[in-house]
């Protein structure tokens, strides 16, 4: 539950029954237990983690959802069309895109995601522009301040990521430095999909880089609650569906 909500960054005690099948008496031990560790700490209508605006290390948030994530991967692939212009976006999930792209597309990867450039460079397929920066471990991405190398690009269709989608529809990201980056990608982008797990719904992180509405659609899987699907209709995008099997 410690790493839940630290993920989460702040979640209701209802999130917390959902999530882990148990009841509110049961959340509410645990959640005792985890205020008198110092881990979390109470808010209005729910918990807080005492690690809110510190990113979750890239190797441990690659492991959770590990097969959601790659079925969004999979599902986002269908989304590129031959001679796209792809910006892609660094994160745990957009990362499993590039290994769905199939041969007879011809795409550009435009990105400053590690993971992104190790998967595009096996790809014969694949042409690959690279983003310089400072590389960062907690996102394990390049990251700049000078935009101006992104400026230069058109960019067919975006990719993007984020650590939460806010109740009220803001798109959020834990790094103050790449929320810059993400907001230039959406900007300037003539199409821009979400790529997200079912668990980013009704989370907050540190800063916000987007409206949903801003994007053409999501892609998620099949654990989106009901929330989630009021919140996508809302903001009149497109929902993929990405199913694990």
């Amino acid at each position: 539950m410690e790493l839940y909500i630290a993920e989460n960054g702040t979640v209701t005690m209802q999130n917390l029954c959902d999530h882990f099948n148990v009841s509110i008496s049961t959340v509410r031990q645990d959640v005792g237990r985890l205020v008198q560790k110092g881990a979390v700490k109470k808010v209005y209508g729910g918990v807080s983690s005492a690690r809110t605006n510190r990113l979750v290390p890239f190797e441990e948030r690659t492991a959770r959802n590990f097969n959601r994530k790659r079925a969004i991967g999979k599902k986002a692939a269908d989304l590129v069309k031959d001679r796209d212009i792809v910006f892609l976006d660094s994160g745990t999930t957009t990362m499993h895109l590039i290994e769905h792209i199939p041969l007879e597309k011809h795409v550009t990867i435009l990105t400053h995601s590690i993971s992104a450039i190790n998967a595009a460079s096996l790809c014969d397929h694949v042409e690959l522009i690279v983003l310089p920066g400072k590389m960062d471990r907690q996102t394990n991405s390049f990251l700049t301040a000078d935009l101006r190398y992104l400026e230069q690009y058109n960019i067919t269709v975006a990719m993007m990521a984020a650590t939460g989608i806010s109740a009220s529809g803001d798109v959020t990201n834990s790094s103050l430095i790449e929320q810059e980056i993400k907001r230039k990608a959406v900007e300037k982008s003539e199409r821009s999909y979400l790529l997200v797990d079912s668990s980013k719904f009704e989370r907050v992180s540190l800063v916000t880089y987007a409206c949903l509405n801003r994007f053409t659609g999501i892609v998620t899987d099949e654990g989106i609650s009901r929330a989630g699907e009021k919140l996508v209709r809302e903001a009149e995008i497109e929902l993929q569906i990405a199913k694990n099997h």
